[in-house]
């Protein structure tokens, strides 16, 4: 644990970054003076740690005070690996800051700046921070979220999504553990560790990055191109789980995932997806014939507006599926019960000492890479650093999907 808080040190203490720029051409290195190595960012000194809230795959999360402002903030520490390091800035840290720095939405989380350690490899992320995620809600809530308040939820969701998808930008791990809710009800996406700008559809993208309970079948057999319907597909698996209180599509392993996909939805055909045969991936699985969509015994409960939503946001072809601008125009969402007003959302200041549920013999795939933020702290007036004030000249030319 000491070295995970090693980098709040003494603010008097001298701090000795070295840089060297390589050109590329000539393969010559200049060193670069520590004063220019990350421009105008401050140190993380300037925060006192109060407790380290979560870890996941692409970063370490504490809570955080800032001394100058005495706002309490989410300090996401930008997880490097030392062999990757020498090649360059982590891509997946470098997308995170472009993508937050880039969008400005009321349900995206806010960067508020990023502010470095001392040394080369200490970067952290200053968020806007909250206590609560979704999926922490549903692990200790006595009582479900009633069907407004999963309304309220999902219309926050969506018009998120909205925005970014207008930004063609692809979040690709939507689930519950990266939906956070502010005390005043405010839903906010959080974690663009494996968010994708869509510049072109046809580069192929890494397939198996989605986590598995949200993972749309495209991806499971093996699709390279990714699209919006990637995350619509997750807003399904979301709204599922809302609604029966528990994840919807559970599976263990990608045939499982398959396997709990093809029970719920009825096997794919080409009649209802032509690029299915396709698939890199369709040959290697045997499926079983199931020729029934079983959403409606699934969620008997829903309207038939919720369940044509639901099946909208399930369908097989990406192509086919809905967008968020579609799903904001549903009838589902304008008839009774209506969305509660978020300000009238329940909130759950102590539910942290709240009765907690049993540890689950199962891997929760939902809270790998959470991270807990939020947006009652006021914005500082100090912009985000640009890429380059950042990286200083630190980045190298490298592949990535």
């Amino acid at each position: 644990m000491a070295s995970d808080y090693a980098d709040y040190r003494d603010p008097n203490r001298p701090v000795q970054r070295k840089g060297m720029l390589m050109n590329f051409l000539t393969k010559e290195y200049m060193e670069i003076r520590p004063q220019d190595v990350y421009g105008k960012c401050r140190y993380v000194s300037s925060f006192q740690k109060l407790n380290r809230v979560g870890e996941g795959t692409y970063g370490i999360v504490f809570r955080a005070r800032d001394t100058v402002s005495n706002e309490i903030v989410a300090l996401k520490k930008v997880r490097i690996d030392q062999d990757i390091f020498k090649d360059g800035f982590p891509i997946s840290g470098l997308r995170e800051i472009q993508i937050l720095k880039n969008c400005n939405h009321e349900n995206i989380v806010r960067l508020k700046e990023v502010v470095v350690g001392n040394s080369l490899e200490s970067i952290f992320l200053v968020m806007e921070f909250c206590e609560q995620d979704l999926a922490s809600l549903l692990d200790n809530m006595e009582t479900p979220f009633t069907e407004s308040q999963v309304k309220c939820i999902i219309l926050q969701l969506l018009k998120g999504l909205k925005y970014l998808h207008s930004k063609y930008i692809i979040h690709r791990d939507l689930k519950v553990s990266n939906l956070l809710l502010t005390d005043t009800g405010c839903l906010k996406i959080a974690d663009f560790g494996l968010a994708r700008y869509m510049s072109d559809s046809t580069k192929p993208m890494t397939p198996g990055l989605v986590t598995l309970w949200y993972r749309p079948p495209e991806l499971l057999f093996g699709a390279k191109t990714q699209s919006t319907a990637v995350d619509m597909w997750a807003t399904g698996c979301i709204l599922g789980e809302l609604l029966i209180h528990k994840p919807l599509m559970p599976g263990t392993s990608e045939i499982s995932q398959i396997e709990h996909i093809i029970n719920l939805l009825g096997t794919p055909t080409t009649a209802i997806w032509p690029d299915f045969d396709s698939l890199p991936m369709v040959q290697n699985f045997t499926l079983k014939e199931q020729p029934y969509n079983n959403l409606k015994s699934k969620f008997p409960f829903l309207s038939s507006n919720g369940y044509d939503l639901l099946n909208s946001l399930f369908m097989y072809n990406p192509q086919c599926r809905a967008s968020a601008q579609q799903c904001l125009k549903s009838t589902y969402l304008v008839e009774p019960p209506l969305p509660c007003d978020s300000k009238l959302m329940p909130t759950f200041p102590h539910h942290r000492d709240m009765k907690k549920t049993p540890p689950s013999k199962t891997d929760d795939p939902r809270k790998r890479t959470s991270m807990l933020s939020s947006s009652k702290a006021p914005f500082d007036t100090n912009q985000p650093p640009t890429i380059s004030d950042l990286l200083g000249s630190f980045i190298k030319k490298r592949r990535f999907d």
